[in-house]
């Protein structure tokens, strides 16, 4: 079991586990989920951490046409 202490200014150290499970390193930042009593913790992904997480097989298309397909699918056109 990881635990860590809480200092007077309410700031605590991630136990190295949690550090390389969540792959974190110095300036990362963490996103923490307050439900039912307990608190989940992730790693906040940049957008540029996004690249490649939905596939595309394509060609490359426009601002536009991807707001055009935004819209189209809202509107379900």
């Amino acid at each position: 079991m990881n635990e860590s202490t809480i200092t007077t200014k309410g700031q605590t150290t991630l136990p190295k586990a949690v550090r390389e499970a969540l792959s974190l390193a110095a300036g990362d930042r963490v996103r923490y989920f307050i439900h039912d009593g307990e608190v989940r913790i992730r790693k906040v992904r940049t957008i540029h951490g996004l690249y490649g997480a939905l596939p595309y097989d394509g060609p490359p298309i426009s601002l536009e046409e991807m707001q055009e397909a935004i819209i189209a699918g809202a509107t379900g056109e």
